[in-house]
């Protein structure tokens, strides 16, 4: 018996090879472009809060400094609950092409992955960090009629009064949430929790006289507080506010909190790293223009860092090392 080998002739190979390089850099090219015009048309901006707060607040600013940048319009999409977490698993499950972002506060990447059991999205796995912005803290505030003027005051107040004050925050786990049990916990605190789906409502009911105090976030409060319709007793910052430069921090005022809130730009996973870096090097740029960081100093946000995506995740590893100590501390579970 013969046996023949048939051998690809080296011709009918070479255009084999040649039709899949050409396809390969057809793609290649066509991604590279697509890349280099983003954006072409409106980003959405998903805020995985309530209107009218100081995420969706500081996400206004920053949206309308990228859409002056990139030449398109930057639209915030509200999308509140579950402590951050719809909003964020819509994006976590988006389409990777830079169109729909995720601008949110520090709780939902550092916070939720040590409070949820089951949490429908990883802040690492799911995401790729853009760029941070600010760094700071939330005020301690009380309705403005209770008969407190510092925090210890305050401490001594609560504690001839156990179970009897109530505290508001932005929701179960949220940074407000764990900044007072953290208070709670050092100075010996029995008060009720009220969780709303925003700090802008919980804001609303303190200075309606429903909730006796709460952490709010200084970006939508310093003004209500400067006009004194509410009371602020100290600040979870690392240093004093500027606007408010007679309130102490809690570390000053003998009750230490050394983990900071921050707010960040996030895309899903697998974005290509050209329209990260592009993302990344505008925010930066907004956090350089002059009204900006005059905007964001009233705010009480004059820690501006000019970080690369990389320093960001750097960040976020960390403050889920912090973050997760605080939870395990306090001993809080949520479903």
């Amino acid at each position: 018996m013969t046996t023949t080998t048939t051998t690809p002739t080296p011709f009918r190979f070479g255009l084999r090879t040649l039709a899949a390089c050409s396809l390969a850099a057809l793609a290649t090219a066509s991604h590279a472009q697509q890349t280099d015009s983003y954006p072409d048309k409106p980003v959405t901006l998903v805020v995985p809060t309530a209107a009218a707060g100081g995420t969706d607040t500081i996400a206004r600013l920053i949206g309308d400094g990228l859409g002056k940048i990139l030449k398109q319009p930057f639209v915030v999409d509200n999308r509140p609950g579950a402590n951050g977490i719809l909003g964020s698993e819509v994006v976590a499950r988006s389409t990777p092409d830079g169109y729909r972002l995720l601008f949110t506060y520090a709780a939902t990447m550092v916070v939720n992955p040590s409070l949820y059991k089951k949490l429908p999205y990883d802040p690492l796995k799911d995401f790729v960090p853009v760029a941070q912005v600010g760094r700071g803290g939330n005020l301690l505030l009380v309705r403005k009629d209770l008969p407190v003027k510092t925090i210890q005051e305050f401490v001594a107040y609560a504690k001839a009064r156990p179970d009897k004050l109530s505290y508001c925050s932005w929701g179960n786990g949220s940074g407000g949430h764990l900044a007072m049990e953290s208070l709670k916990k050092q100075a010996g605190l029995v008060m009720t929790h009220v969780p709303y789906k925003g700090s802008g409502p919980c804001v609303q009911d303190l200075v309606g006289g429903q909730v006796d105090a709460a952490f709010a976030d200084i970006s939508s409060t310093v003004e209500i507080v400067r006009a004194g319709r509410i009371r602020a007793l100290a600040n979870s910052g690392p240093s004093r506010i500027p606007m408010l430069p007679d309130v102490p921090t809690m570390t000053e005022s003998g009750y230490p909190f050394t983990t900071y809130a921050w707010y960040g730009l996030l895309a899903p996973a697998k974005t290509p790293p050209a329209i990260v870096k592009k993302l990344n090097e505008a925010v930066n740029q907004v956090l350089r223009d002059p009204a900006v960081v005059r905007r964001m100093y009233e705010l009480n946000f004059n820690d501006l860092p000019q970080n690369t995506p990389e320093q960001f995740t750097a960040t976020i590893r960390s403050d889920l090392r912090d973050w997760g100590a605080l939870v395990k501390d306090i001993g809080l579970t949520l479903e």
